[in-house]
């Protein structure tokens, strides 16, 4: 089982629906956590609103900020622009997907968002799954 780490600067768009979907498409065989650098006091209501569309309810989740502790838990991290405020652990795997920021966008865009966020999430699993 990897886990794998979705990191973004509030941990309220694009880290959280990351973190849902993989967990979605790994269905338990591997981990998925998220975290943000400065993180929000709650999920964007845009990305909830689009991810209920999937029958997956973010409402309830609270941003968490982004710790050194965190990211050694993690065998992958999947950066969405932190930059370099994202703590680098050596011997870990970084991968960095430019996806643009969710907040404050028309629900038609944070669904293209959630759907390109969906089709890396099903090649991440399917690297996992083979040992990648």
């Amino acid at each position: 089982m990897a886990t794998a780490l979705f990191v973004c600067r509030q941990n309220a768009g694009r880290s959280q629906m990351s973190a849902a979907l993989f967990e979605r498409e790994a269905d338990g065989r591997h981990r998925a956590l998220s975290a943000g650098t400065t993180p929000a006091a709650h999920v964007h209501p845009e990305v909830v609103e689009a991810m209920r569309e999937l029958g997956i309810d973010l409402a309830d989740r609270t941003p968490r900020e982004l710790t050194e502790e965190l990211a050694r838990q993690a065998d992958v991290v999947v950066t969405m622009g932190c930059g370099d405020k994202c703590p680098y652990i050596p011997g870990k795997r970084y991968i960095d997907w430019d996806l643009p920021d969710p907040s404050g966008r028309p629900l038609p865009e944070v669904i293209a968002t959630r759907e390109e966020i969906a089709r890396r999430v099903r090649e991440l699993v399917a690297e996992l799954d083979a040992g990648a």
